[in-house]
């Protein structure tokens, strides 16, 4: 198996690499290093531009024939909620325009095997119940990069169909930890990094609001470590490649809900640290509980989170005291 990984050198995408890269297959990267880094992907064969761009698609189908690609996972695309509210456009541009010029560089080169990096963001507030979210619960995102994430996969389908290739997207929940200390995240763009970042300013971690509808008052989500998340992505490409039925869309988390004071307590085991966390008000769009409802990957594929919150918080500490605080991208 030869696997092309646009974005390979971010933080999901170097845990991809490596896990491919583990057990053997060949792995080729594409990533314009906006926020990855060249030392996680190491020695692996790796091209830098912006795949959004006109011309990008041929310069896709160029490497996917050269190198004989059989799979791509593509990772690669803008994430900064507040960004995307205030770039709309560009957001659409960057993430639409990146996976339509992968999508028409595999029809040219022929690959038939493709993962496409989604979200929960595209389920927005959720269905307002305490039950998990499952995979065909209403799709409202409330964001433009929700909503570049449901629209890319609508063409993922739409193109797999015209092509004739083997299309999932994985929709990830709140990714967390680290396989290595080497591979951990360096952005403070989630609410693990988030923490150590004040941790590391010397000042409180910030909770957005103790008042909502769950046993704590804060917000409850499912965290998922990024090495299950890596194994997913396996599964799926080893599923199809063995010629078994997947279906369009799985969901990626623990089926498990933790809330912010969760996370908080996790952080304070990990370091040994003990800190008060400040309160402050809601954030408009936050909705109370977001859960996976993890059963269909789990039926059809056989994957399940291995890891525990403890688990990511601990890895993801250690790679905090090795690479210091994270940055803004």
């Amino acid at each position: 198996m030869t696997v092309l990984i646009t974005g390979g050198a971010g933080y999901i995408g170097a845990h991809v690499l490596a896990a491919l890269e583990a057990r053997g297959d060949t792995a080729v990267v594409v990533d314009d290093l906006t926020t990855g880094t060249p030392e996680k992907v190491g020695a692996t064969p790796h091209f830098n531009f912006d795949i959004s761009t006109t011309g990008a698609a041929d310069a896709l189908a160029d490497i996917m024939q050269a190198l004989e690609v059989t799979s791509v996972i593509h990772f690669a695309a803008k994430k900064q909620v507040g960004e995307s509210v205030a770039r709309p456009a560009w957001y659409y541009q960057q993430n639409m325009g990146g996976l339509a010029n992968v999508l028409e560089a595999m029809q040219r080169a022929d690959v038939k095997s493709l993962v496409f990096s989604s979200s929960a963001a595209v389920y927005g507030l959720g269905t307002g119940s305490d039950e998990p979210i499952r995979e065909d619960d209403v799709k409202n995102p409330i964001n433009p990069y929700g909503q570049t994430k449901l629209a890319g996969e609508w063409l993922v389908q739409a193109a797999a169909k015209a092509a004739g290739i083997s299309a999932v997207s994985l929709r990830y929940f709140n990714v967390a930890g680290a396989g290595s200390d080497e591979l951990a995240d360096r952005f403070a763009l989630n609410l693990v990094p988030m923490i150590f970042e004040k941790l590391a300013e010397g000042k409180s971690p910030l909770v957005f609001g103790d008042d909502y509808p769950t046993p704590d008052g804060t917000c409850v989500r499912d965290y998922v470590h990024v090495v299950d998340l890596a194994d997913a992505h396996l599964a799926v490409l080893d599923a199809i490649a063995a010629g078994e039925p997947v279906s369009a869309e799985y969901n990626v988390g623990r089926g498990e809900g933790y809330s912010v004071f969760d996370v908080l307590d996790a952080v304070r085991r990990a370091s040994g640290q003990q800190f008060e966390a400040d309160v402050a008000p809601r954030r408009p769009g936050d909705p109370a509980l977001l859960v996976a409802d993890a059963s269909r990957i789990k039926d059809e594929l056989g994957w399940t989170a291995k890891y525990s919150l403890d688990d990511m918080v601990t890895s993801a500490w250690s790679g905090f005291e090795r690479n210091g605080a994270p940055v803004r991208a």
